[in-house]
């Protein structure tokens, strides 16, 4: 249902910790601006162990909705009421609407991914041999809608295996109902190279090496990593370093958010044009 901006704005906000450095209120003003819609979008830092509490009291203030960033997915799908088949096979949810008393989850961050990936860098998933690198929060919303775009083989690569396998098994269904060959490795088992490299894992995050040797790499792979900014910048580099076409994860962040504005105010906003904007304003700074 999309609301009119005549109606006194509603209320949305991020839910995570960290917060401060989201980008997410920028981003869905300027939705909320080029779509026409009145909205008021905050920041709301949540302690580790106040997520429900904190839901609680954003529903009290007449919350609509909230995105959910680290480390609150896997709870937000586990607080939620009704929950999307997304959310269902990921186990985890970034989207939070408050509709009639009940809460209902989606996770929009695998759509944000291949939409970024395929349109942003032109890179068509189709037949294509994609290394998942990473087995929490973040690969399990991106792995239904990787194989949905239809792969020819997936390799999920964890330095816990079990949970690459766990992850493996759970979208083996889909996987199938693709024709997509779908895996789990050791990371330093990887002995095949890929069309595209996606880095889900908090590497980056932590300054930490890459975590995967870089055979796993072809002249012109893709090589993506979810973060972005500064954190991005070792993953990108080595990929660089080894011939590979580097791209970060802020695409993913405003495709992610686009998809969610949709689902809660009715109409797509125009996320090229917002991540234009705001590569624009970052570089800037």
């Amino acid at each position: 249902m999309t609301l009119s901006s005549a109606t006194s704005p509603a209320l949305y906000c991020v839910m995570g910790n960290p917060v401060e450095h989201s980008r997410s209120p920028w981003i869905h003003a300027r939705f909320a601006e080029l779509t026409g819609q009145g909205l008021v979008y905050e920041r709301r830092l949540v302690p580790l162990d106040g997520f429900a509490q904190a839901l609680r009291d954003f529903a009290a203030a007449g919350g609509r909705g909230c995105n959910i960033t680290v480390p609150f997915k896997l709870e937000a799908a586990q607080a939620a009421t009704v929950r999307s088949e997304r959310v269902q096979l990921a186990g985890a949810a970034n989207t939070l609407s408050f509709i009639d008393g009940a809460i209902h989850a989606d996770n929009t961050d695998g759509l944000g991914l291949v939409a970024d990936i395929e349109q942003g860098a032109g890179f068509a998933l189709a037949e294509r041999d994609v290394l998942l690198v990473g087995a929490g929060g973040a690969a399990a919303g991106a792995l239904g809608p990787l194989l949905a775009a239809g792969p020819r083989r997936v390799v999920v690569a964890n330095r816990t295996v079990e949970r690459a396998q766990a992850l493996v098994q759970s979208h083996a269904p889909l996987a199938a109902l693709q024709k997509t060959e779908l895996s789990a490795q050791s990371p330093q088992a990887l002995e095949h190279d890929f069309d595209l490299i996606i880095n889900a894992t908090a590497s980056s995050l932590a300054g930490a090496e890459v975590p995967v040797p870089a055979r796993v790499l072809r002249p012109g792979s893709l090589a993506y990593d979810m973060m972005y900014g500064p954190a991005a910048e070792s993953f990108l580099g080595w990929a660089r370093q080894h011939g590979a076409t580097p791209r970060d994860g802020l695409g993913m962040l405003v495709e992610q958010a686009a998809e969610a504005f949709r689902i809660w105010r009715g109409v797509r906003p125009p996320g090229p044009q917002v991540l234009a904007e705001l590569r624009a304003l970052m570089a800037a700074h």
